[in-house]
Order: structure tokens, then sequence, then C-alpha cells
């Protein structure tokens, strides 16, 4: 299959933050129920949703509360929901979630569920940010997935979340393992680092001959109020082209048709894969 039709879902939190996190579960889900079916009716076949899209940016605060935010993955009820509609609407959704392993560790992830409702794997946020407004290492352990690419109905799917992006050794092995589409939700504020959202992810993009897509939250959320969501999800494609985008400050299920054979069609005219000189890299593996 060439062609392929993505969507992308933004979403400002629906409830206030003092009630309980299966609450919050709960409503989240809800909300996002609309604009999956609105996906599916648009002939969307594969479905991303923003960084822990059923809860809010919880980091930062330091607050034990949200460890009961945590599910099973698969085996949880946010997951087994999304398999079925997986497997209702022939369509891969990518589930990024708050997960508890084993009681006391906790991982940021991306569930991957097949057009059938099977699922495939997932992935863990490999890189942890620690620092005012994102104090990460508090709620997650960091990941160590081995760069996992789910062999879907409609392509080869990477996942990177987040702060992982500002590093580019991991869309590199993620595309080095097969990797067409890499997801990358997010939760971002403007500030520091909001002119980097639209230079680091299309030059990765070209850099790696693949598609990117990457999904921010919007709005604001209390009693942190680190600052505002941007939004603005978008997909680039192989030649760092950003091909569409959300708004900056609204609910939105972005869709788009992206034809993966530019993938090799990129490749096979920068050749930047055969050109890599891998033997001379390693100072960026050997330690501080």
């Amino acid at each position: 299959m060439q062609k392929v039709k993505i969507g992308l879902i933004q979403m400002a939190l629906k409830v206030e933050t003092d009630i309980e996190p299966a609450a919050i579960r709960d409503a989240m889900n809800e909300a996002h129920l609309p604009y999956i079916e609105k996906a599916a009716d648009a002939g969307v076949q594969v479905l991303c949703f923003q960084e822990v899209f059923n809860q809010p940016y919880f980091c930062p605060s330091q607050d034990k509360k949200w460890y009961a935010a945590a599910e099973k993955v698969p085996e949880g009820p946010t997951c087994q929901m999304m398999q079925k509609l997986a497997a209702k609407h022939h369509m891969v959704i990518i589930v990024p979630i708050f997960e508890e392993t084993v009681p006391g560790i906790y991982y940021n992830t991306a569930a991957v569920f097949d057009a059938d409702g099977s699922y495939l794997g997932k992935y863990h946020k490999t890189h942890i940010p620690q620092l005012a407004g994102f104090w990460e290492k508090y709620f997650f352990k960091p990941g160590k997935s081995n760069w996992p690419v789910f062999d879907t109905a409609y392509g080869k799917v990477g996942v990177y979340i987040c702060y992982d992006r500002h590093f580019p050794e991991g869309w590199r092995a993620l595309a080095l393992n097969g990797a067409e589409i890499i997801f990358n939700p997010s939760a971002t504020v403007a500030g520091l680092s909001q002119y980097l959202w639209e230079l680091e992810q299309p030059a990765s993009a070209a850099a790696n001959g693949c598609f990117i897509a990457a999904i921010n939250r919007v709005g604001t959320e209390a009693p942190w109020n680190i600052g505002e969501f941007y939004g603005n999800s978008y997909i680039a494609n192989p030649r760092g082209e950003i091909e569409v985008k959300a708004s900056a400050s609204e609910d939105e299920l972005l869709i788009h048709e992206v034809d993966l054979a530019m993938v090799r069609e990129i490749r096979n005219t920068w050749q930047f894969f055969r050109d890599r000189r891998p033997e001379t890299y390693t100072r960026l593996t050997d330690g501080e």
C-alpha cells in the first residue's frame, strides 16, 4: 500500500485536575470518541493521540496522586477500549498512555494496535527531562525499547515521544529499522522550545527520508499553568516540508493522506543511508 490516510487528534483537558485520575481518564476517553468516529467516517487508516492523551500533563507537579493515573498495557481499560475500536474501524491506533508495568515502575508509553485489533507492542519514551515545569523523572522511568518499528496493515510505523524529538539518534535508529512514518505525540508549551517545533522534526524527516507526524495538545491546565499548549500538530514529508498543520488553540482532528512511495524516492535521491560512516561515530556511544 502506497497511500495512507493519517489522523492526528489534539485536544484540551476537559475536566478539572482536582478530581481523581480515573475520572479524568474516563472523561478524556469519552471526549475522544466522537473524533475517533469522525476519523473512521473519513477513512483514516492510522490514528494517533497526544502524549498521555487521557490525563493532564501532570509533570509540573511532584504529587504521588498521579501514579494512580497509570494503567496496564495492553490489559488496562483504555487499551482494551482502543483495541476494540481499532478492530471495529479497521484502523491502526497509537495510544500514548501512562503505564505501570509492576507496582512502583512507570513509563511514558505508546501502545500500538493494528487494524484488526491485534496488539503489536509498545514504545517507552527514552529521553526523560527533569527541569522546572517538566519533572518527568519523578514519574517516568527512561525506556530502552530498542527502537521498535511496527509492521501495520498500512505501513511501517515508529513512535518517538515529545522530548525525544530533541535527540537525532532515535529518529535515525527508527528509520534504519524500517519506519516509514514516525509519530511524535507531545505535550509542549509556548516558550523556550516553540521555535524548534517546526524546525527539528521537518529536519529529521529530511535527514531520514520518512514522514513525521507531530501531535501537541492545546489549552492551559490549572493549577500548574506552566503556559499554553500551542497545538500546531502537523505532518512533514521526507523532503522536510510540512504538508498540513492544525490550529494553535482548538480541539482538532487533522486528516491527511501521505504517499509512502516518497520514502523510497527521497532516499534513492539523497542516499544518506548509503553514505553514512557509522565506524567513525564511536564518539556518540563511548560514554561521557
